[in-house]
């Protein structure tokens, strides 16, 4: 079932590196199917089962033949010429690609692949959810049948090492992102582009019209997912913004070049759970209308979710910094005119200074926390006013992840 895998890796000293939750999937795959095979665990952090730990760590890559490297870990400082490097998903792909939809996309490809996960088990298809969206693609592998299609949400971080695309490649949008990481905008770019780079002529890449030039470039099978027009009920669509109508006919249009009748999965669409942390509405809370998009961690997101909502009276923004381009994001503020801006952290203080340095007409407020913010609420808030968390930034200055910053929003907007 797994020959092409094993193939690869046979007679190799091993290195997985990085020991989060898909190290801990390769080491356990690599136990079960390669038994005898020389392995090696390098993190930063001593724990069970980690061989190279510290500081140095990294410096254990030329020590192995091959390394299997996890998300998580930047290679950018260092020197990976001599060094075979390949991951999870390039190793899976190998294996699969001829049952996988891939997605990725700076924004929009959870939502896109959820999107389509629904639409294929709804219309009794046998279809497996894997990959960015929290599961490890070895977890998965033994329910994969001869029918199976696999729906996988790719980042950039999976796709960095991959040397072989999918049977259907869906490419939603790539903005500036993940700096910290790459080094380079070119080389995230990159990363992302190698979801279609190595296309056959039997594969299909799903495209925004905004990506087609490169598309073009790089002579590989596509549709244009923009230029398609179905017939989406978007009051019943339960889904805000031209954004989420554009990852749902992105989503249909990947159906479609799997062999599906997308007029028999329109209805299906309508029954579709939003996922947490994306534009989701908390609800109405003295009288303050409260939106959680925490999964806003760039400039385009945020102005896409004011779009989407309408009217903002209060939109908090700012967190880690990644040197990323604020100018489209003030840009609009200051066309959009938000009455209240409130940031934190260090791209909320850039932010800040940016639209005070343009004339800024609005009420420009610095928080420190998330209390602060709602404290500062609970002063100017009027009754039918909207309050949007969209912070076009990362979290991770102050919370551990994206979803913890949105729980704590809703937290308090449940109890204002």
């Amino acid at each position: 079932m797994f020959d092409l895998i094993i193939q690869r890796l046979q007679g190799k000293r091993i290195l997985v590196l990085g020991f989060g939750r898909e190290g801990r999937s390769t080491l356990s795959f690599l136990q079960k199917h390669m038994p005898h095979a020389v392995v090696g665990v390098a993190d930063k952090n001593p724990m069970d089962g980690v061989t190279h730990s510290g500081e140095r760590y990294l410096d254990s890559i030329y020590d192995y033949d091959i390394v299997i490297k996890t998300p998580g870990i930047s290679l950018k400082d260092f020197d990976t010429k001599d060094v075979e490097i390949t991951s999870q998903t390039d190793l899976f792909l190998s294996q699969f690609h001829k049952q996988t939809i891939g997605i990725t996309g700076t924004k929009g490809k959870s939502t896109t692949t959820s999107l389509i996960y629904h639409l294929l088990k709804s219309s009794g298809r046998d279809a497996i959810l894997t990959g960015n969206i929290g599961i490890p693609c070895f977890d998965v592998m033994d329910d994969i049948n001869t029918d199976s299609i696999v729906v996988y949400e790719l980042s950039a971080h999976q796709l960095e090492y991959v040397h072989q695309s999918p049977r259907v490649g869906v490419l939603l949008n790539v903005y500036e992102e993940h700096l910290d990481h790459f080094g380079t905008f070119e080389r995230y770019k990159y990363a992302k582009f190698n979801l279609l780079r190595f296309m056959q002529s039997d594969d299909v890449a799903v495209v925004h019209e905004s990506l087609l030039d490169e598309v073009k470039a790089l002579k590989v099978p596509y549709k244009v997912f923009s230029e398609h027009e179905f017939a989406i009920d978007v009051k019943a669509f339960p889904l805000l913004g031209e954004h989420n109508l554009s990852d749902a006919k992105a989503a249909l249009t990947a159906c479609a070049a799997y062999g599906c009748d997308t007029d028999a999965l329109l209805p299906y669409l309508y029954s579709f759970h939003p996922l947490e942390h994306r534009l989701e509405l908390v609800g109405t809370f003295g009288g303050i209308t409260f939106y959680n998009d925490s999964i806003s961690t760039i400039p385009q997101a945020a102005v896409a979710a004011c779009k989407a909502v309408g009217k903002v009276d209060f939109l908090l923004l700012g967190g880690f910094d990644r040197n990323i381009d604020y100018n489209p994001l003030v840009e609009f503020l200051l066309e959009y005119g938000v009455p209240h801006l409130l940031f934190t952290g260090k791209a909320g203080e850039r932010m800040m200074e940016m639209l005070r340095e343009r004339g800024c007409q609005s009420d420009l407020v610095r928080y420190d926390s998330m209390e602060a913010a709602f404290a500062y609420l609970k002063y100017y808030a009027k009754i039918g006013d909207v309050c949007l968390l969209s912070p076009a930034a990362s979290s991770y200055d102050q919370y551990k992840n994206f979803e913890e910053r949105g729980r704590k929003f809703k937290d308090l907007a449940k109890g204002f």
